[in-house]
């Protein structure tokens, strides 16, 4: 029987991976907000084009609603790369006993990754936009 052996700093990935947990309650919170600012009641999913064309507030509860739907259509694919694909091939490399071997492939799919990461959460922290949603 084959089994997965998961390197010791592999919870790390998990908590990156519950990032999303807490990303999906601020949507939440956001579409509600925007919900109740532009009056929409429930089951509308989305305001109509002819509302949110004349009403500010309809037309940001839409963008709202995309983006924390466009998150729950990504999160899937987004999930399985973070949990399988780079670090797995990073402890692939490394595991061979050649080190240098960690980054021909999975360690630089990872680290790419991270500095993206890195790069636009740096960016949001520091954007008016983030500031102004709190």
């Amino acid at each position: 029987m084959a089994s997965l052996v998961l390197p010791s700093n592999y919870a790390y990935v998990a908590l990156a991976a519950a990032g999303t947990l807490w990303l999906n309650i601020y949507q939440i919170m956001t579409v509600s907000k925007a919900r109740k600012a532009a009056g929409l009641k429930y089951p509308i999913y989305m305001a109509e084009n002819s509302v949110a064309e004349k009403d500010p507030k309809a037309y940001r509860f839409n963008c709202c609603q995309r983006a924390h739907a466009n998150t729950l259509e990504t999160v899937p694919t987004f999930l399985f790369a973070l949990l399988y694909s780079g670090r797995f091939l990073y402890t692939i490399g490394y595991a061979t006993g050649q080190p240098q071997l960690r980054n021909t492939s999975g360690g630089v799919v990872h680290n790419v990754g991270y500095l993206g990461l890195m790069l636009l959460s740096t960016y949001i922290a520091g954007s008016k936009t983030y500031n102004l949603l709190f």
